[in-house]
């Protein structure tokens, strides 16, 4: 079996298929979650398992499910799906679940996200690490018995999700959408279907070996060319999926990238207000701390209390249920809601954009959303900058002793290392969970002042 401590990272496994990923590690790893359950539940009743588009998810998500039955334990495959769809199953059958995915990752990869019933996450410190023990030791025999039955949730995946969004203010929009040969393709149609927005489809074949573009938006390669049909279109806005259509990024009519922050601080605003016309104070919202300063100070004026992370849906979720948080985001755009069960839905989000952006037009029938996101972009930001480097950790101590001696310098090590200088500026450089990289974010008072503290953090850690 391969090195199971190589491919289960903080939050997912995740690996190159064939080398770290094989049928029978999937098979060892559906045993392995089956007797984690039946430990959480003494008459465990089954697993859902979902997968994505890549050519290798029918083949491990089976292997997965035979993993699943010989440990006696019912499989409900819900087949084709978002991860977000898979989350909406758990939730609703109130079963634990697992998504055959390696999101934005290139089609070599692929992995797995799990979750307990109600869509909780199991992370590394939440039942990820026993997965990967038992698993690595050799999952004892079972039962055996268990049958794998199929259903369908794609249009109650669609109803719920409109159901959580007061769409009655929705004006006609025309909507570029970039499913990126990902999950984006199957979801997308059957979500937006009845409401009043012609969508202009890029790449919704789905094609797990990616032929147009990485099904990563986080990278601008990726939405050059959803920047020029929204322009071309003279669409209103533009959507762009990654490849398990969990994450949904945002452009305006002048093709121009809105930052995840400022759809985090749009988003919060607007659960805020929900929440507190039924009686709702002080409500919480969670934010990573890569997300800009303009979010807590966004939810402070809204009457919420911003609540700070580490980057990661599991360590986001966690927060989520210890304060009762009614909404989280990250600046990967990922967007979590207390209504979805805590779990994360860049759709969701995407139709509180869509719904923001019609209730914006019924007070100025001419007004595009880039006039609507200026209250929410307060600063210049970076964008997350990559680095391939060897010795991380070396790296990021050189980072501190060179900043660290600095006057009015402060230096924060909840994730990776946050450094706050006097004049406003800060940067964030961590290491990835699932990649060989060091992430860099920087974000100051302006684009200068931006450009000038990326080059010197680069100059060090590339040196």
């Amino acid at each position: 079996m391969p090195d199971l401590s190589a491919i289960v990272k903080a939050y997912d496994i995740r690996g190159v298929v064939g080398e770290q990923l094989d049928e029978g590690t999937a098979r060892a790893l559906g045993g392995a979650m089956a007797r984690l359950v039946a430990a959480d539940d003494p008459a465990p009743r089954a697993v859902v398992v979902g997968r994505d588009m890549r050519d290798s998810s029918p083949s491990l998500a089976a292997a997965f499910a035979e993993g699943v039955t010989g440990q006696g334990l019912d499989v409900v495959d819900i087949g084709l799906a978002s991860t977000d769809m898979l989350y909406y199953a758990a939730g609703s059958l109130d079963l634990p679940g697992a998504m055959f995915t390696a999101s934005h990752n290139p089609a070599r990869y692929n992995g797995i996200k799990l979750c307990r019933a109600g869509a909780t996450p199991i992370g590394q410190d939440s039942g990820l690490e026993t997965i990967r023990e038992t698993a690595g030791a050799g999952v004892p025999d079972g039962p055996g018995g268990g049958t794998v039955s199929a259903r369908d949730m794609l249009a109650g995946y669609a109803d719920h999700l409109r159901g959580l969004v007061d769409l009655s203010g929705l004006r006609e929009l025309t909507v570029v959408v970039d499913a990126g040969n990902g999950m984006g393709g199957h979801t997308v149609p059957t979500v937006f279907d009845p409401l009043p927005v012609r969508v202009v489809p890029l790449y919704f074949e789905l094609d797990g070996n990616f032929p147009n573009h990485e099904a990563n938006p986080l990278d601008p390669a990726n939405l050059v060319d959803l920047r020029k049909a929204v322009v071309a279109e003279g669409a209103d806005l533009g959507l762009a999926f990654d490849g398990d259509a969990d994450r949904c990024f945002v452009v305006d009519e002048r093709g121009e990238a809105v930052s995840p922050s400022a759809i985090t601080g749009l988003v919060a605003a607007r659960e805020l207000a929900r929440v507190a016309s039924a009686g709702e104070r002080d409500a919480a919202v969670i934010h990573n701390l890569i997300t800009s300063r303009a979010v807590p100070e966004i939810v402070a004026e809204c009457g919420g209390r911003a609540v700070r992370t580490r980057v990661g849906h599991s360590f986001i979720k966690a927060t989520m249920a210890e304060t009762g948080a009614v909404f989280g985001g990250e600046h990967s755009a990922h967007y979590y809601f207390r209504d979805f069960w805590k779990a994360d839905s860049g759709m969701l989000a995407a139709l509180h954009v869509l719904a923001a952006l019609g209730e914006h037009r019924a007070l100025d029938t001419s007004a595009p959303l880039s006039v609507l996101m200026a209250a929410y972009e307060r600063y210049a930001a970076s964008g997350e900058i990559n680095s391939m480097v060897t010795d991380q950790a070396g790296r990021v101590a050189e980072i501190e002793r060179v900043f660290g001696a600095r006057d009015g310098v402060t230096l924060d090590t909840l994730d990776g290392l946050t450094v706050s200088l006097p004049d406003g500026s800060w940067f964030n450089l961590r290491a990835s969970n699932t990649e060989p990289l060091l992430r860099l974010n920087v974000e100051a008072p302006d684009a200068d002042a931006v450009a000038a503290l990326r080059d010197e953090v680069l100059g060090v850690v590339r040196a």
